[in-house]
């Protein structure tokens, strides 16, 4: 049986602490069995619920960046079988989300924006988010996709490697493409997922990893963010 974790909510499905939590909740329910991931409506997820972030005040801020990661983590690293049916706008934290699952099968819909624009934002990515995408971006792509911080149409996003597919119905070509996997020993899937993957420790060390997130507080500091936002939509 598929588990469907469905993203849904304001701001095109934007990832608040609900959402995330929403996330998690949802990889611990299907407890290893194979999860499909897709938005509400025209939109996988347009990133993160920036009302929430300039909200925060540093401790917050601290809580929803690790909040941030064990979500991101927590999917890369689930031992079942994932696919993410991106069925509209996929931009910065959302396509990080759809970049953290094991297929990405994209609407081909020439007005869906798919990219990681963080640079563009003036944010840092989290160190595990950083490693992920490192991991599952190709390495001839990742300074364009990173670094230029663009955001592409779901062509492009594929020639590129931000997604696998595209495709008229993603829902059903994802479905299909469960049903695939699911047939794979499901034991031995987790556990060479696991030796691909590793553990989040592995992703980060645990030991510097306080460290590394109280450096990023400079970047994400609110009226910062809000001041590179507002230049942004500017342009």
């Amino acid at each position: 049986m598929t588990e469907i974790i469905k993203l849904s909510g304001p701001g095109k499905n934007a990832l608040s602490s609900a959402m995330m939590r929403h996330v998690l909740e949802g990889l611990d329910k299907a407890a290893g069995a194979p999860v499909l991931v897709t938005g509400e409506g025209d939109a996988f997820s347009a990133g993160l619920d920036l009302k929430e972030v300039l909200s925060l005040d540093a401790g917050g801020m601290v809580a929803f960046l690790r909040l941030l990661e064990q979500c991101m983590t927590t999917l890369y690293l689930y031992p079942g079988p994932t696919i993410a049916v991106v069925n509209g706008h996929a931009i910065a934290g959302g396509s990080v989300l759809a970049a953290c699952c094991d297929v990405r099968i994209a609407i081909r819909k020439p007005t869906a924006k798919i990219g990681l624009n963080e640079t563009a934002l003036g944010l840092r990515f989290p160190p595990r988010i950083l490693s992920i995408l490192r991991r599952r971006l190709p390495p001839q792509h990742i300074d364009e996709v990173l670094l230029g911080a663009g955001l592409f149409d779901p062509e492009k996003a594929q020639r590129l490697g931000l997604v696998d597919e595209v495709a008229d119905d993603p829902y059903e070509v994802g479905l299909a493409r469960h049903a695939e996997l699911a047939k794979l020993p499901a034991a031995v899937y987790a556990q060479t997922k696991r030796d691909l993957r590793g553990t989040p420790d592995g992703l980060y060390p645990e030991a510097e990893h306080a460290r590394a997130i109280d450096e990023l507080l400079a970047f994400w500091d609110p009226a910062v963010v809000q001041s590179k936002i507002l230049a942004v939509l500017k342009r």
